[in-house]
């Protein structure tokens, strides 16, 4: 599965649920947030939607990934996710091939001429 991006300038990409997991994730590594908050913070950086979060979230807890708890809040109780050990490794995991990965993209695409040359 992958989330379509679309950006000002109208460069188009999609982010995969891998990729997706591991923005959620590494929110999730600083802070604890509740669904609404975290969706915030994914929109401020990529256009997705409320309902594109969730099923991200429901798939990151039947992985044991991250684990919820309730708070109440103005008479109502809000949904937190906090990363749990086995999030922190997978993201550990997701960073380092995230490295790798990213490094590979930025060789072709800021340096095409290397990269045709096989230099």
């Amino acid at each position: 599965m992958s989330y379509s991006i679309v950006k000002e300038e109208e460069l188009y990409m999609q982010l995969s649920s891998d990729l997706m997991d591991g923005l959620v994730l590494a929110l999730l590594s600083h802070e604890d947030l509740y669904g609404y908050a975290l969706t915030k913070q994914v929109q401020a950086r990529f256009a997705v939607s409320e309902s594109t979060m969730y099923p991200v979230l429901r798939r990151l807890k039947a992985k044991n990934w991250v684990t919820t708890y309730d708070e109440p809040f103005e008479g109502r109780n809000r949904r937190y996710y906090q990363i749990s050990a086995a999030g922190r490794q997978e993201l550990a995991e997701i960073q380092t091939a995230w490295q790798k990965f990213s490094q590979q993209v930025n060789e072709v695409i800021l340096n095409p001429e290397v990269t045709a040359n096989g230099e």
